[in-house]
């Protein structure tokens, strides 16, 4: 019993011991934050997603109260954000940025791009794409795995049918889908973008149209359609110059696999 109690009574001490010394050399290691600093952090949108390129938000703070990242770094949040650190720093937002929104090139649903096999393994989509591009017929487009999905802090994107659809309105463009996505079919795009080219296919139109219903097969309609020359077709794929088009929709209009679409 004795040798119990000494026991607990030396672990006690040690406690205090190890206690006491914790507590000095926090007092006597103290780095006071700079308060500007944390103001900017509480300014920004707080959801550490790195689209900044700072390692979270309080990473991002520090850089902007030194003068090394402009005070709109903070992609989620956007102009409000901007604003409000440009209040904190004494400064103001010179130019607010064009407010954009990931889309994913591809309509190809398990309907319209059927499975070309049964797939067992990892439900990832970097996982299945190292089987010859994934199970579905056209190895360009979504697989529908969710790894866009799950990177997102945002609730912006869904999986429906095999396919990723992202909620503009949810979207704060920070880009992890984009990074995330094994098949680079995520792009970020002007919130106010025209008609768009949802397929990523390089194949030649007689391959592409039995792989996917609603692929561009490179017919080449849409290119003379176009009365401001603004589409080209560049490897087997229609390409919109944004600068020539007047969101006129003929493209749309007389693209025969619907491949295009208002964004």
């Amino acid at each position: 019993m004795n040798i119990m109690i000494s026991s607990v009574l030396s672990l006690s001490l040690l406690g205090i011991v190890i206690g006491v010394g914790l507590a000095y050399a926090s007092k006597q290691f103290h780095v006071e934050r700079d308060q500007k600093v944390e103001d900017i952090q509480k300014a920004l949108y707080g959801t550490n997603c790195g689209a900044c390129g700072f390692a979270g938000c309080a990473g991002a703070a520090e850089a902007i109260a030194k003068g090394d990242a402009p005070v709109d770094v903070c992609i989620p949040g956007a102009e409000p954000v901007a604003q409000k650190v440009a209040a904190i720093m004494g400064s103001v937002v010179s130019e607010t940025k064009a407010k954009t929104h990931a889309l994913v090139l591809c309509h190809g649903t398990t309907q319209k791009a059927k499975k070309r096999f049964n797939y067992y393994g990892l439900k990832t989509c970097l996982a299945v794409t190292q089987l010859g591009g994934g199970d579905k017929s056209c190895s360009y487009g979504c697989v529908g795995y969710g790894d866009c999905q799950r990177v997102c802090a945002f609730d912006a994107i869904t999986i429906k049918d095999g396919l990723a659809i992202i909620n503009k309105d949810k979207c704060t463009a920070c880009k992890l889908c984009v990074k995330a996505c094994p098949k680079k079919i995520i792009v970020m795009a002007p919130a106010k973008e025209k008609r768009v080219v949802y397929c990523k296919s390089h194949d030649a139109g007689k391959i592409s149209r039995t792989l996917c219903e609603v692929s561009c097969i490179a017919c080449g309609i849409c290119v003379k359609s176009c009365p401001f020359t603004a589409i080209t077709m560049e490897n087997n794929l229609a390409r919109i110059d944004y600068d020539k088009c007047t969101n006129c929709g003929i493209c749309e209009e007389k693209c025969p696999t619907k491949a295009i679409k208002a964004g």
